[in-house]
């Protein structure tokens, strides 16, 4: 799949869906209704699903719905005891997205960061327009659009939260190698493309992004679970703030993070978004969307 500016749209018109949806409340709209929300016929609004995501209508509001994140997080407590053991050179499942990353404390920040030189740029993305930044060891920064911004604006706001984390770095703006890496991380890789990313905050937590980075893509997990599942059972709220730190969007999956009764919680880029990466997720990289009818969602 190539990740080009008419994936943004899609995702626009997908953001603008998942809006409405949470509008509703408790009562789950049609489908039909959905579309006409976002001005689109059900057969066009199906086709945007199919080109964004390869997902049919009954798979998208299925993996929307509460039940099926109780579910997950049901079955994640089994699963997190290996996750917080991961390797930093795991790769999850065979032939998923790799992932490898090194971290860096404030004290090594500190010492280098008058040395570093990032490159950045802006680009599309499965879950909108993006920027990316990286230094020589690794991707560093990714973070998204809000979406509501015209360009220009969107631009500066998202360079400025870059510049705020590294304020006398050497930057350099690079917008052809921003979109090429942005393309390896939105499509589905074979295990020799693997991806790397510098982690950049205290020892906590680097703690806690590790610990999601070892989540199988599709687990869901709440706060609470994982600071059991870390031995540190009272500290969920420190949890959430390391969690609210994150400036790796994606890679770090803070997404899959929702609250104990099953409720989506906030996410620093918009619920809608965080929305839209669990959906893409369950349907387009875990073991039980590989093998069932693409339009039974009681199979899944």
């Amino acid at each position: 799949m190539t990740i080009d500016a008419a994936v943004s749209r899609q995702f626009a018109l997908v953001a603008q869906a998942l809006a409405f949806i949470d509008a509703r409340g408790p009562r789950a709209p049609t489908f039909d209704e959905i579309a006409a929300a976002v001005a689109l016929s059900e057969q066009a609004l199906e086709r945007v699903l199919a080109d964004w995501a390869d997902i049919s209508p009954a798979r998208f509001l299925h993996y929307l719905s509460k039940d099926y994140r109780r579910q997950q997080l049901a079955a994640s407590s089994d699963l997190l005891t290996a996750s917080t053991g991961a390797d930093r050179n795991s790769s999850g499942r065979a032939g998923e997205r790799m992932l490898s990353w090194e971290s860096m404390t404030a004290d090594q920040i500190k010492a280098t960061t008058r040395d570093i030189g990032i490159g950045y740029g802006f680009g599309p993305s499965l879950f909108g327009d993006a920027l990316l930044a990286w230094t020589s060891r690794g991707i560093c920064h990714l973070a998204f659009s809000a979406g509501d911004e015209a360009q220009g604006e969107g631009e500066a706001t998202l360079l400025a939260e870059l510049s705020a984390l590294w304020p006398v770095a050497k930057r350099q703006r690079d917008d052809t190698r921003a979109h090429a890496l942005l393309q390896r991380i939105f499509s589905r890789m074979s295990p020799r493309d693997r991806v790397h990313v510098v982690l950049r905050g205290t020892n906590f937590q680097i703690k806690i992004w590790e610990a999601l980075i070892g989540l199988q893509p599709g687990q869901m997990v709440s706060y609470g679970q994982l600071a059991h599942a870390l031995h540190i059972p009272r500290s969920s709220r420190a949890v959430g703030s390391a969690i609210a730190a994150n400036s790796l969007g994606f890679l770090i999956p803070c997404h899959r993070m929702i609250r104990a009764d099953g409720n989506f919680g906030e996410y620093r880029w918009g619920c809608t978004r965080k929305q839209a990466m669990i959906v893409w997720e369950a349907h387009n990289l875990t073991p039980s969307a590989a093998g069932t009818s693409r339009d039974d969602p009681a199979q899944r």
